[in-house]
């Protein structure tokens, strides 16, 4: 009788006999490669869950996983899958005050994280929460004169499975053989942009039937490289490292650290890429500051080659009808700018490249996809495993998210909600029934919290989050997310937050990109001393005015958004943070939270004031705090007369 592949453990040990010698996981680890095929992660995760289950893991029982991408808490993952467990990954950049609510939450007792850092937090946390006893980090480096009795390396959690394994045999087969497809596979806590996150429990069954109708959407197999850099932590992370990477079989790529993922990413040469939209907003800032110092006649060349990728390049990646003199020029650009540029971005080998998370910006979008780049958005949530919208190839859209995905129903609400009926809905909110029975009706739909609609050919458009949409004193709607990432297409601005709802006009607070920005000064000779004083300088804010007024243009364009041209704005004294609340960790903006925190500036834009001193309190990173003090100008901006489209 044939094994029925319904949990990840089941689909675990299946590629350790279907292709045991392909690489399944690599990590760089000091500037090498290092490589696991799937016999050797069968062995490791064997090992690794004996030794869980030789320290009192059981079945049940929540297991807290914590630090950047690596194959060993991958596998921990899978190890606490295969004894009916469940894993729970934690956000490695939350402060310990953060991490203590969802250790608390999840009745965590045992934990493997990274390496020293994260050990630190979890000790610290045992003044909150002493739940925790059993610790097992990867990193030994800079442990050697711990002496707590909850802590163990990695390498001895192993050596005790091992010895577990032997004293035990058939125990690890037994515990694989009792998982259900219809068990938890793991716990992800949503970003909290309006409260206390909240555990969401996806099955076996929910993220393999994600990670299945993905994979087969867009034919993904074996031979796919990916990079993993993104938070484990994060739905994204999970679709695509865990249920596609164990659906399809495909190597999962750790790079070394942040500050060297794109470096590991050109060396990886990834197939298939994934990243939020503030990753591909980065990366163009990236090129568009190594633009502006190159020579004249390079920089002209990247100009007019860019501005015939803009007019046929999408065209030729969808396979339409294009001129031949344009495809002529197209191929010249590609060997002399697209190509290169690929390559500098590390997406030569790239097949597919998606991008979630967040809304993308048209003009981002069209970006990469005129020099080549098959990116695609699709839409999804924690709740629905990242799979609610997907786009076929040859039918991309730049204001839409797809057509529902394979599988999955999807409707609106009268107030324009989107409803979502899928079979990667999640089971519940962990011990919140309250919060469950809110977000899935009686006719089990997950309402969403978003506000969409859908075009005539189907596809679902994305207006903002149903909360965050409103309307301004004219009538006119209020979509904040719209305008502020058409301000995030300029390299120089990193973060904007506009307000408009039930007022006269739209105001607006930037945050400078320090890199883009901090490069444009020093090529101008400006002097600065840091953030604060490079972004109140008059010329900076000559920059930011040139920004907005674009936008402004643009939005005269498009009747439903002519009235939501900015009038006033200024310039943050510091950067939006996690760490201070302003942003959740997947950089989304608490609305809510930044509006009550700097309501003397909102004040200050509608009541016609030229300035505005503040003071702010901040968190640095090593848990001191102090104030930043600044007087904020505040500047207006041109709008324009609304453009009335008329038929030729």
């Amino acid at each position: 009788m044939q094994t029925v592949l319904d949990t990840f453990p089941r689909r675990l040990l299946a590629h350790g006999k279907e292709r045991p010698l392909k690489p399944a996981f690599r990590e760089k680890y000091l500037g090498i490669w290092q490589t696991w095929n799937w016999r050797q992660v069968n062995e490791e995760v064997r090992a690794m869950a004996c030794g869980l289950a030789a320290l009192g893991f059981e079945r049940g029982m929540n297991l807290a996983i914590i630090g950047d991408n690596r194959p060993r808490l991958y596998w921990a993952m899978l190890a606490a899958q295969s004894l009916g467990g469940v894993p729970v990954p934690l956000y490695q950049d939350a402060p310990a005050a953060d991490m203590a609510f969802v250790l608390e939450n999840a009745e965590i007792h045992y934990a493997i994280v990274e390496d020293q850092e994260q050990v630190d937090k979890l000790l610290e946390i045992k003044e909150m929460y002493a739940g925790v006893s059993h610790i097992a980090y990867d990193d030994e480096r800079g442990m050697r004169h711990y002496t707590h009795k909850e802590l163990y390396s990695v390498s001895r959690l192993l050596e005790l499975g091992r010895a577990y394994d032997q004293a035990n045999p058939g125990f690890f087969d037994a515990a694989v053989e009792a998982g259900k497809g219809g068990d938890n596979a793991i716990i992800l806590y949503t970003s909290g942009t309006t409260g206390k996150p909240k555990g969401v429990c996806q099955t076996h069954t929910a993220l393999m039937s994600a990670g299945a109708g993905s994979v087969n959407f867009d034919k993904l197999t074996d031979a796919e490289d990916i990079l993993s850099y993104l938070p484990m932590a994060w739905v994204g992370d999970c679709l695509f490292s865990l249920a596609q990477a164990m659906v399809a079989g495909f190597t999962v790529n750790c790079p070394e650290s942040s500050d060297t993922v794109m470096t590991d990413l050109r060396e990886i040469g990834p197939t298939c890429y994934f990243a939020p939209p503030r990753v591909f907003e980065n990366m163009l800032t990236t090129v568009m500051i190594r633009m502006e110092d190159a020579g004249r006649i390079k920089k002209g060349m990247f100009d007019y080659f860019m501005d015939v990728a803009t007019r046929c390049g999408s065209d030729i990646l969808d396979g339409k009808p294009v001129p031949l003199a344009d495809r002529v020029k197209y191929a010249l650009g590609r060997a002399l700018v697209y190509g290169p540029l690929k390559n500098v971005l590390g997406m030569t080998r790239v097949r597919v490249a998606y991008t979630a998370g967040a809304a993308i910006g048209p003009d981002l979008f069209r970006f990469y996809r005129s020099i080549g780049v098959n990116l695609k958005q699709f839409y999804g949530s924690t709740e629905t495993c990242a799979y609610i919208c997907l786009q076929p190839d040859g039918q991309i859209k730049f204001d839409s998210v797809g057509l529902p995905a394979p599988g999955v129903e999807v409707k609106l609400a009268d107030n324009g909600e989107v409803l979502v009926k899928s079979p990667t809905l999640m089971d519940c909110y962990y011990k919140r029934p309250d919060a469950t029975s809110e977000a899935i009706d009686e006719q089990g739909y997950f309402h969403t919290g978003d506000a969409g609609l859908f075009d005539g050919d189907g596809h679902l458009k994305i207006i903002d989050r149903a909360a965050d949409v409103g309307k301004m004193n004219c009538g006119t709607m209020f979509a904040p997310n719209y305008i502020e990432n058409k301000l995030k297409f300029f390299p120089f601005i990193k973060e904007a937050v506009v307000f408009g709802n039930q007022r006269d006009n739209v105001c607006a607070f930037l945050n400078i990109d320090m890199g883009a920005v901090g490069n444009w000064a020093e090529r101008r000779n400006i002097a600065y001393s840091g953030y604060t004083d490079l972004a109140a300088h008059p010329q900076t804010y000559e920059l930011m005015l040139e920004c907005v007024e674009k936008v402004n243009a643009g939005l005269a364009t498009e009747p439903a958004m002519s009235a939501t041209q900015i009038t006033r704005f200024l310039v943050l004294h510091k950067e939006l943070d996690p760490d201070d609340d302003e942003l959740t960790r997947t950089r989304k903006v608490r609305r809510k939270f930044v509006a009550e925190k700097y309501a003397v500036l909102i004040d200050a834009l509608y009541s016609g004031k030229a300035s505005q001193y503040i003071e702010t309190l901040v968190k640095f990173e090593d848990g001191r705090t102090g104030l930043v003090a600044a007087d904020l100008r505040i500047r207006d901006s041109k709008t324009f007369p609304a453009v009335t489209k008329t038929a030729a």
